[in-house]
């Protein structure tokens, strides 16, 4: 069958590969921008029971926020450099922003959610944590970073504006391999 009467018979499919196809060959090819690189990072969960739902909305927020760095699950026995655990204290994590091939702790810690915090909103935050973000105690709700000074009503796990920035900064063109990791461990207490 000629390919006009493919197009003329209404496949929808076959006029969208078309359309692609001319678009593709017509563009020159493009070269790769440095400033667009992405660091991927890779966190293991596997000793965080109970947390599971809570790290991958956690995750899926800073995901959907920043555009230069993506978090990913690390795959069964592999190496990540995002270490999560569930703890019976405080949530706490070492202050990044880790590095690929470095490693850092969170640790979800049950004696926020016993207090009523939310946990969606704990794993947020301590993975902003790791991406470099240190706490910005006392401060409102529309703050991730303030943690439990938002006080437990509080249940946004969406970083501000200044949160993103910051992450997107300390990722910039891919960097984060030259900026040195603070490694401070915060504990997030109230």
């Amino acid at each position: 069958m000629p390919l006009t009467t493919w197009i003329k018979a209404g496949t929808s499919a076959t006029a969208l590969v078309l359309a692609t196809a001319g678009t593709a060959s017509a563009a020159p090819a493009e070269q790769p921008d440095a400033r667009a690189a992405v660091v991927t990072l890779r966190y293991d969960d596997s000793r965080a029971a109970g947390w599971e739902a809570a790290i991958a909305a956690g995750v899926a927020s800073w995901n959907a926020s920043v555009t230069n760095v993506k978090l990913v699950e690390a795959a069964p026995g592999s190496a990540a450099e995002i270490v999560i655990v569930a703890t019976s204290g405080w949530p706490q994590a070492t202050l990044g922003p880790v590095r690929p091939g470095r490693q850092v702790r969170v640790e979800l810690g049950s004696q926020a959610v016993n207090d009523g915090y939310n946990k969606t909103r704990i794993a947020a935050h301590e993975l902003g944590h790791s991406l470099g973000l240190p706490d910005t105690k006392p401060g409102p709700c529309s703050q991730l970073m303030s943690g439990s000074s938002a006080g437990t009503a509080c249940t946004s796990a969406v970083p501000n504006a200044t949160e993103r920035s910051r992450v997107q900064s300390n990722y910039a063109n891919a960097l984060a391999a030259s900026v040195v990791a603070d490694g401070r461990t915060l504990v997030d207490a109230p």
